[in-house]
């Protein structure tokens, strides 16, 4: 019997000894610069690197897998030995150009961990990890090396696997409507594929939010879960080669970065580890650049009243546009978007952009004669570039195109590539024409050819149907606004309209990422055919407020304002430029109120908007200078206003207030708040 017993123990031995040669051991370690965050880096037995993070000791990201999969190599994944590791701290603070502050801090601990593979062609990876009192970000480095120079990437295999157990709010990724989904919420156990950033709320108190920053040649960043909580990096796909990211080393990939915070209101706060993460400003002086309000020919096209197309309703008319000049040199709006100006637009262009041209007018339009008269009111013209997803027809007119802007004195193009996911037709390296996804490697060498194109000449871009934002306007700051969600469009025929939560889930999730042009301030609330919008007045108002770009559109028609000369009023003030942001509560896909301080006086605004429900929300005005008194211009709902049944009741109002004053803010089922703080002397 006993040498029964031993056989079994000797088997078990056996059997458990590969185990305890792939148990992972620490090599390497760094804190945040307050000692919160700490990340480990580990290798197993089997030579396998994976890095774990901690937030005062208690376990935030699990042992998580680190690695490269090769289309024409072995992968990167194993057979690593700990080469060596330099530290490195930072701190220091930067200017934006302009932003929702002025000043950011940029404060980290760097890891640098050197992994070299013990067996043949002994090939080598860097793995960088620069740790914020907030969150992290990694991402792998390729030395130029004559055993992996050219190199051929299939996927990632880096994982995040989640400690405590979480809710997620997420999007689907890898789907034909790109990002213009209605986000999810469900346990983090039940995501499939997800887009980026993807937020998340552990049972221990935590928020995180998983995104990348600096994506730069390279192919955008989904999320697919594969266990449990475990998150993998899954690369949107290249069609026309069977890797999805080719480069040549040295190279880095883009920054893989997790947000951690103790609330909505500090996530939000974090979300400038993005920005901290992508390099310094390559323009130079671009102060050229202001931002500003606009109006334009677009909300008309939206509910049927004119068409793109021409004909008997064409809205990009000489005429039309004339009148948009006008309406926006009497109210000061210094710039006027007019879509639908060029030819192309007849027939079907959706994911057919072939017959667009970016240099020729439309019969009944003439771009000379309209950018004059605009001059001669002080306004300028936003060009439309709509692509219908034909890059390749739009590349080889783009310099000739933005060479006619900057003659014509426009200094603003709107671009869109209104295609389905995967319906992006460009030219690839052997001539052929390749249908594409917006957010692979490709599209992200071609949306930054754009950009850079445009700063050339003076040129500001707002992408819509983009790639991702990943804070690449702090080094090209005339990128300064994208799309990338569901915007003011869909309540004129979305099915469904936007419901009250989405613009308070929208704050913790897309607009982590950055600049949102929403279209907000269609003081109507009507859509196509009738169809209403699920929003108060009170709310369209602070939108201006809660949803942050440094290009914002005054959507509605101008005859739709005349109805509403108070409530345009605010509209008419709100900067859209910044010194100071704070978050003063939120729940995510609930409520949230913002207070902004206007770059360019010493007046603050607030905003604050709900979901369905009726709720008080206390806030003390805390954020105000002290020893100053301010005139609060106040636009709230009415006592029962109500996005079904009431919406238009509003109540205007002034009172005088000072730091430390407490207002209680009722929002309407569906409804908001706007204030102006009118700063009076000290």
């Amino acid at each position: 019997m006993n040498a029964i017993v031993r056989a079994i123990c000797l088997c078990a031995a056996l059997f458990l000894l590969p185990l305890q040669a792939a148990r992972a051991q620490a090599v390497a370690g760094i804190f945040s610069p307050d000692h919160t965050l700490h990340v480990s880096v580990s290798l197993d037995g089997n030579g396998r690197p994976s890095y774990a993070v901690t937030r005062n000791g208690k376990p935030v990201i699990g042992d998580s897998r680190l690695g490269i999969l090769l289309t024409d190599a072995p992968k990167l994944e194993r057979n690593f030995t700990y080469a060596g590791a330099e530290t490195n701290h930072h701190d220091h603070t930067w200017t934006q150009p302009w932003g929702e502050e002025s000043t950011i801090r940029n404060h980290y601990n760097e890891l640098r961990v050197h992994l070299t593979e013990m067996t043949p062609p002994g090939r080598r990876l860097d793995i960088v990890f620069r740790v914020y009192n907030y969150g992290i970000g990694f991402r792998y480095e390729f030395p130029d090396q004559k055993q992996l120079h050219d190199v051929h990437i299939g996927d990632e295999l880096t994982e995040f696997d989640v400690a405590q157990p979480a809710t997620a709010w997420w999007e689907p990724a890898g789907e034909w409507n790109r990002y213009e989904y209605l986000y999810n919420k469900t346990p983090l156990d039940q995501v499939s594929l997800a887009n980026t950033p993807l937020t998340i709320h552990t049972a221990d108190g935590l928020y995180m939010t998983f995104h990348e920053a600096a994506l730069i040649n390279y192919s955008s960043m989904w999320l697919r879960r594969v266990t449990g909580q475990r998150l993998k990096a899954m690369l949107a796909p290249s069609s026309e080669y069977a890797a999805k990211v080719i480069r040549t080393a040295p190279f880095a990939t883009p920054w893989r970065m997790i947000e951690i915070a103790t609330s909505p209101a500090a996530l939000y706060a974090d979300a400038r580890l993005e920005l901290n993460l992508n390099a310094p400003n390559k323009e130079g002086d671009v102060s050229w650049f202001k931002p500003y309000k606009y109006v334009g020919i677009w909300w008309a096209m939206h509910i049927g009243k004119w068409t793109w197309s021409t004909g008997p309703h064409h809205g990009a008319t000489t005429k039309h546009a004339k009148e948009y000049i006008d309406f926006a040199a009497k109210n000061g709006f210094p710039e006027v978007l007019i879509e639908g100006w060029n030819t192309g637009w007849d027939g079907d262009w959706f994911a057919n952009g072939k017959d667009f041209n970016f240099t020729q007018s439309a019969p009944d339009f003439d771009l000379k004669a309209v950018t004059d008269y605009a001059r001669s009111k002080g306004v300028k013209i936003i060009a439309h570039n709509e692509t219908g997803g034909d890059v390749a027809n739009y590349e080889a007119q783009l310099e000739a195109a933005f060479d006619l802007y900057q003659k014509l004195g426009m200094d603003s193009v709107k671009t869109g590539y209104v295609a389905d996911g995967g319906g992006i037709q460009l030219r690839g390296d052997d001539g052929k024409i390749y249908y594409a996804w917006h957010d692979s490697q490709a599209m992200s060498r071609h949306y930054l050819k754009v950009v850079t194109e445009a700063a050339k000449r003076h040129i500001a871009i707002d992408t819509h149907e983009p790639i991702k934002d990943t804070g690449l306007r702090r080094t090209y700051p005339n990128w300064v606004a994208r799309e990338g969600a569901r915007g003011m469009e869909y309540n004129a025929w979305g099915d469904p309209p936007n419901p009250p939560s989405h613009i308070p889930t929208i704050v913790f999730t897309r607009m982590l990422s950055g600049p949102f042009d929403y279209t907000p301030g269609v003081l109507s609330l009507v859509g196509k055919n009738g169809q209403r919008i699920q929003s108060t007045i009170a709310r369209q108002l602070a939108l201006y407020v809660v949803i942050y770009s440094p290009i914002v559109m005054a959507a509605d028609l101008p005859e739709n304002y005349a109805k509403y000369p108070k409530p345009f009023q605010f509209i008419k003030e709100v900067p859209t430029d910044w010194s100071e942001t704070k978050v003063l509560n939120g729940k995510i896909g609930h409520y949230v109120t913002f207070a902004r301080k206007d770059r360019n006086s010493e007046d603050w605004y607030l905003g604050a908007v709900t979901d369905n429900t009726r709720r008080t929300l206390p806030v003390t005005l805390d954020f105000l200078e002290s020893g100053r008194t301010y005139t609060a211009e106040i636009y709230r709902d009415g006592a029962k206003a109500d996005w079904k049944t009431n919406p238009f009741s509003i109540v205007i109002e002034k009172r005088q207030v000072r730091r430390g004053d407490k207002l209680t803010l009722t929002l309407a089922p569906g409804g908001g708040e706007a204030i102006r703080f009118v700063a009076g002397a000290k």
